[in-house]
């Protein structure tokens, strides 16, 4: 090959090769201005799209949207807490209801396969609608109380329509709480037969009455009461307490999220180990060295209890220990369980002049009695002394909601 050759083919060489440099270069400078261009523009996940007042779509993108300020930010995260406590509460008693039936379907299980007959509460229904209540209030009566509940009619528990309406618009069941006399179809039995077809307010218990059969009574009124009503709380009130509903409703409302709750006047008595005395407790060596006292427990004046609790005592009333004194009773049927004791002093107040100072305070009494007599002394009497001056008065029922 001639020289001449061999210098065009290395000029074509030399332009090539500044071709392709130029052009790189040029790739290069395209590219960046390409992946600027791409960078600066919002990606469609990143817009937000908002309406503005007249209605009208409006985009904007995430970077430009505007801040809330501090005191917003604050709010919504405390609402949404809140709502989540709330969230977790329903889901905890939802539970705990599940877990009830459940102990209620193994009981019922255990006793067909030991062939014992199975009782009443525990036998397996077929699923039935129940409408649902606030609370059942059970008031404790004996046969001689006669006049004692004519003292309650007249003051605190309203009669005939009002009580249907009572049931029907706020929720709330009350009834007097009475067993059958030791000759079944004696002249007690037909007095009360007969004072609850004028009145039609009386639970008729599956008991025979006596006053040291108080435990007992107790356990089947809860028993019965959870049988036939679905209420979020049981409640047990001597006839001789002046009590405030619509205070009292008010009250356990603020618990009505909780599983399980025992809410009372708690206290811790004195064993009392001589015979004789009032409150004697015969099993006071299981307490421990004379003098010890009680564990805490709700005083037996009036106190209330949640549905699952009432469903414990009913699956398990067979089994429960009896003590001569109805409070100690309920309340060691609660020791080794998971349960929240409510301590709230408005369900012990005195009668006048203390529950009248606390109303005009604005701190109305759930319930009200002279501790001296463990109920109103005199209660016939005075029971609506009482109510006139310590009474949350009648509007005050029909115009809260629970």
């Amino acid at each position: 090959m001639s020289w001449k050759s061999r210098g065009t083919e290395s000029s074509k060489s030399w332009v090539s090769k500044k071709w392709t440099l130029l052009l790189c270069i040029g790739c290069f400078c395209g590219g960046m201005l390409f992946s600027d261009r791409m960078e600066t523009e919002p990606e469609a996940k990143d817009i937000l799209r908002t309406m503005n007042e007249d209605g009208n779509l409006k985009i904007v993108s995430e970077g430009c949207t505007p801040k809330l300020d501090g005191k917003h930010e604050s709010t919504d995260i405390l609402g949404e807490v809140s709502r989540t406590h709330h969230a977790i509460q329903t889901l905890d008693k939802t539970i705990s209801n599940l877990e009830m039936e459940l102990a209620a379907a193994r009981a019922a299980q255990e006793s067909i396969l030991n062939g014992s007959p199975i009782s009443d509460d525990l036998k397996i229904r077929e699923p039935i609608t129940k409408r649902k209540y606030l609370m059942v209030v059970g008031i404790n009566t004996a046969f001689s109380s006669r006049k004692r509940r004519d003292s309650v009619r007249s003051t605190w528990m309203p009669q005939g329509d009002k009580r249907k309406k009572l049931e029907e618009e706020k929720g709330i069941i009350m009834r007097f709480v009475i067993g059958h006399s030791a000759t079944s179809g004696g002249i007690l039995d037909r007095a009360i037969e007969a004072e609850d077809k004028r009145h039609g307010d009386f639970l008729r218990l599956e008991h025979v009455e006596g006053y040291l059969e108080l435990s007992a009574k107790t356990k089947t009124y809860f028993a019965t009461a959870v049988a036939l009503w679905d209420a979020d709380f049981y409640v047990k009130v001597d006839d001789d307490v002046h009590v405030n509903i619509a205070t009292l409703g008010t009250t356990l409302g603020r618990h009505r999220l909780k599983s399980r709750v025992y809410i009372g006047c708690m206290k811790s008595g004195p064993v009392l180990a001589q015979k004789g005395v009032r409150y004697h407790e015969p099993e006071h060596w299981k307490f421990g060295e004379e003098g010890n006292r009680y564990f805490r427990h709700a005083t037996g004046q009036l106190y209330a209890i949640s549905k699952d609790l009432a469903t414990y005592i009913s699956i398990n009333q067979h089994v429960l220990h009896k003590y001569a004194n109805e409070d100690v009773s309920l309340g060691s049927w609660f020791i080794g369980l998971d349960v929240e004791h409510i301590d709230d002093r408005r369900l012990c107040c005195g009668t006048p002049p203390d529950c009248e100072w606390k109303a005009q305070a604005g701190n109305i009494c759930v319930a009200s009695f002279d501790w001296s007599c463990s109920g109103v002394c005199k209660s016939v009497e005075r029971m609506k002394e009482v109510h006139r001056r310590c009474g949350e008065g009648e509007n005050v029922l029909w115009s809260t909601a629970f």
